[in-house]
């Protein structure tokens, strides 16, 4: 299966986007709502539909940046938040990206990319974090396909991935979970090691 453009491309046209809970995930509002400084650069990777750069954007955050391959899926945010600023809204590939974040929120892109660029991910990631930069969201902690996103995985198979770049602070099942996710999702929070 080739994750490229075309596919996600084609996913959000035909609104074939079962990941998409409609709105923000409990989880990631409620970190959200404890941060205080509005200037932070925020990136949100493979963000799609990105509910989460809506709140942020609606909370006063003027830096939030979403990058995805799908342009339907970011003219959707677009739609739907005409404030957002079009120039945050960038149609790239993640590993592409040559800016630099205070925070990058996960929410669905690592388990949609193939497991086999999980590695790549963490180093890419600590690349575009500044000093005492965070990673924070949620990965998906249950098997889920084999051969198609959703892609699953476990707590111990992350944190070789991210350790050797990221002091883990927080990883653990998600206590806010929505209930079809329930046990299935760990919440973390990482500082680069820089």
């Amino acid at each position: 299966m080739d994750l490229n453009q075309e596919f996600w491309e084609d996913r959000y046209k035909t609104k074939k986007t079962g990941w998409d809970l409609g709105e923000i995930s409990t989880p990631l509002k409620t970190y959200i709502d404890q941060l205080t400084n509005k200037n932070l650069k925020i990136l949100i990777p493979g963000g799609g539909n990105s509910y989460e750069a809506e709140y942020l954007h609606n909370k006063g955050f003027e830096n939030v940046y979403v990058v995805d391959l799908s342009k339907t899926a970011l003219q959707n945010i677009k739609t739907r938040v005409p404030s957002f600023p079009t120039s945050h809204l960038i149609q790239e590939d993640f590993f592409d990206i040559d800016m630099a974040f205070d925070l990058i929120i996960e929410q669905t892109f690592f388990c949609a990319i193939t497991p086999d660029l999980r590695p790549a991910y963490a180093v890419k990631a600590s690349e575009i974090t500044n000093t005492n930069g965070k990673l924070v969201g949620l990965l998906f902690n249950t098997l889920l396909n084999q051969t198609h996103p959703p892609f699953g995985g476990y707590k111990a198979e992350y944190l070789e991935y991210f350790k050797p770049y990221f002091e883990i602070k927080i990883m653990e099942e998600a206590h806010n979970s929505i209930k079809e996710r329930q046990g299935k999702e760990l919440f973390f929070i990482m500082v680069t090691k820089k």
